[in-house]
């Protein structure tokens, strides 16, 4: 007995020790040295407190490794994730505010090549400057493993690396099924006039490759080369992708002789995806190739007889609703044509009656949920009609059709938000998931003209019983305060950016249960139900969109300027002005006055006085254009007698055309 009591106690002590070691970070990995891109040796002695990340793809990583409290500061470009939206702003990319840096004091500045005022200020004192290139798939490895020495989080960037590998190990199973003679010419649509393209050693046309596809290969060496329309036309692309600005280039040269003679332009298969994927290789490498991949070989990817993974559920995750008639609650994990698909079940101790925008009124249901399918499935389920893909997602979470009632979305069940709102015995549930970027509309101002996952589910649950009237109504309260949630965040209409707000996206759908317990006969907008239904959605909507897109009510000008598809570079009508400054010159200080208070918010009142004149709120702007008048003076510090119009008329509404310019004009004879 007693040696069997030594064996257990020492297996459990033996365990104990592994939890403490694995939750433990290493409290010896200081000093970190190593040399950066430059050839710079540097040396950390501890964990990095003020961070400025001008780069991206670099602050995706920090935050990705869970290292973003020590980022005090970052590039309006910098917004995917979520999390580097309620940093501070310090400029763009390409022209960061030296002050603005200053003003944060940081131990660390992590640059590019590009940021010579950043390295000629602060390259010789104590603040160190870090140049991590990324020119490969294998850079990005060697600087998410960097970047986990340096913050102390070596874990999690192994972690990370491990599963941007095994992404791009099933995509590449997947494509080795597929013959030679079937591989596809894939060209990188980038640039304006002339046309442009990866260069035959960049890390897209890495991408490109892990795809499946064959690049073109021209002789041309860098990140961004000239293609002309021969080797466009000799290469002849069958798939062509971009992000972006990449459209414009499309519609003024995919309608010009040789440009529109490709297969990839005669058959559309032109395909735009999210620019912070396109052109980073970073944390999301593997999630993009997959789904760049499904777009390339959509038909192939199809054919479950090829499939690499088994599908099925592999992990679930339990949630906790508190009220009777809930057996259980969880996220499940299942792979469906080799891509992770996440899916919010909700089952019930007994049958239940619910309506549901996406099938009506449904009795005897003893399931509801969300489904959730990532972005290489879109392309795959675009050819199945609804039905078919209701099929398949209940065979694999185990569900009848008879018995269950899910909805369906693009938007991640990671970032599911869950508001209960209560009032004495009464109760309600607002579950929702919310994508408002590529799908957003106005009601009665856009028109639908196909279909892009976005999308806001929203599932109530109340407990109390809730008549068919009841039911009915409730769609109506939650669906004013779903609008009034998106109204608020001042969530711009995909069609119509410049001038409209969004209702809605056009994909949303709600349930409504009918819960058990004391009758309720109306839930609409003078009831205590109806109240509560508005205000636990109204906030789980404002939650949801934040998860999935970033996006809250105090977000920065440059962010709002990006919602309303307003680039200052494309506002400006002149490449070089009277006073000696170039183009560039302009928008450089442009951003630098935007990065004061004062004139960021003369433009965020500026977006609301558009609003109410487009919708004929406002008919006189003569007031509105002396305030404007006193702006411009005052950046200039002198009187104008005579505003030039600085900016390119047919790119932003009248209001925000003379907010704008008086900023531009400002500058223009402060210089002069």
């Amino acid at each position: 007995m007693k040696k069997i009591f030594t064996i257990k106690s020492f297996r459990l002590l033996f365990i104990i020790l592994f939890i403490i070691l694995w939750l433990t970070p290493p409290a010896f990995s200081y000093p970190v040295e190593f040399a950066d891109s430059s050839g710079k040796s540097i040396t950390i002695d501890k964990r990095p407190e003020r961070v400025v990340s001008l780069v991206p793809s670099i602050t995706e990583i920090i935050f990705k490794i869970g290292a973003g409290n020590a980022v005090k500061a970052v590039t309006y470009h910098d917004n995917y994730p979520s999390e580097p939206g309620s940093k501070k702003i310090v400029g763009g990319f390409f022209s960061p505010s030296i002050s603005a840096i200053e003003a944060v004091h940081p131990g660390i500045i992590f640059i590019s090549g590009l940021h010579k005022k950043v390295m000629k200020k602060f390259g010789h004192g104590k603040c160190k400057l870090i140049n991590l290139e990324t020119d490969s798939i294998s850079d990005s490895y060697t600087n998410i493993i960097l970047l986990g020495r340096i913050f102390n989080k070596e874990k999690e960037a192994a972690i990370l690396v491990d599963e941007i590998k095994r992404q791009l190990r099933i995509i590449s199973e997947k494509v080795d099924r597929i013959p030679d003679s079937k591989r596809k010419r894939v060209l990188r649509l980038m640039g304006r006039d002339p046309v442009m393209t990866p260069g035959d050693d960049s890390f897209q046309n890495e991408m490109i490759r892990a795809a499946g596809g064959i690049p073109p290969v021209l002789g041309k060496k860098g990140n961004i080369v000239v293609i002309t329309k021969e080797e466009w036309v000799t290469f002849n692309p069958q798939v062509i992708y971009g992000c972006g600005g990449d459209r414009e280039t499309a519609k003024i040269f995919f309608n010009r002789p040789g440009w529109k003679d490709v297969d990839a332009v005669k058959n559309g298969k032109i395909f735009y995806f999210p620019c912070d994927l396109t052109c980073r290789a970073a944390t999301h490498t593997g999630y993009f190739v997959s789904w760049l991949a499904s777009r390339i070989y959509t038909e192939e990817f199809s054919i479950k007889a090829d499939q690499v993974l088994k599908e099925k559920v592999f992990k679930s995750c339990s949630l906790d609703l508190d009220l009777d008639y809930i057996k259980d609650t969880r996220v499940s994990y299942s792979h469906i044509h080799d891509f992770l698909n996440k899916t919010l079940i909700i089952n019930f101790k007994r049958p239940m009656s619910l309506v549901s925008t996406l099938e009506g009124e449904r009795n005897g249901i003893k399931s509801v949920g969300n489904h959730y399918s990532s972005p290489p499935c879109w392309g795959i389920n675009h050819k199945s009609s609804l039905s078919n893909i209701r099929k398949r997602v209940y065979q694999v979470i185990n569900k009848s059709e008879d018995t269950a009632s899910f909805l369906y979305t693009g938007a991640d069940m990671d970032n599911l938000a869950i508001k209960r709102e209560r009032f004495r015995e009464m109760e309600v549930y607002a579950l929702v998931t919310a994508g408002v970027k590529s799908n957003s509309v106005r009601m009665s101002r856009d028109g639908g003209r196909f279909y892009e996952p976005g999308t806001i589910n929203i599932i109530i649950l109340p407990n109390m019983k809730l008549s068919p009237r009841a039911m009915t109504r409730a769609i109506i309260s939650a669906t004013e305060a779903k609008t009034a949630a998106l109204q608020d965040l001042d969530i711009r209409s995909s069609y119509t950016p410049q001038i409209h707000q969004a209702t809605g996206t056009g994909t949303d759908n709600i349930v409504v249960v009918e819960g058990e317990g004391t009758p309720i006969d109306n839930a609409g907008g003078h009831t205590k139900m109806g109240k509560l239904i508005a205000r636990a959605v109204y906030e789980a909507v404002q939650e949801a969109v934040y998860k999935q897109n970033g996006i809250v009510t105090q977000r920065n000008i440059f962010q709002r300027l990006k919602d309303r598809k307003i680039s200052l570079f494309g506002l400006v009508s002149v490449d070089e002005c009277e006073c000696g400054a170039e183009k560039s010159d302009l928008v450089c200080q442009l951003e630098e006055i935007l990065l004061q208070p004062r004139y960021a918010s003369f433009v965020e009142s500026s977006f609301a006085i558009s609003d109410d004149y487009e919708n004929g709120l406002i008919g006189d702007l003569s007031g509105y254009e002396l305030l404007c008048q006193k702006v411009a003076e005052e950046i200039a510090g002198k009187k104008i007698t005579n505003l030039k119009d600085l900016i390119k008329p047919e790119k932003v509404p009248p209001v925000l055309h003379i907010a704008i310019n008086a900023l531009l004009n400002g500058i223009y004879y402060r210089i002069k």
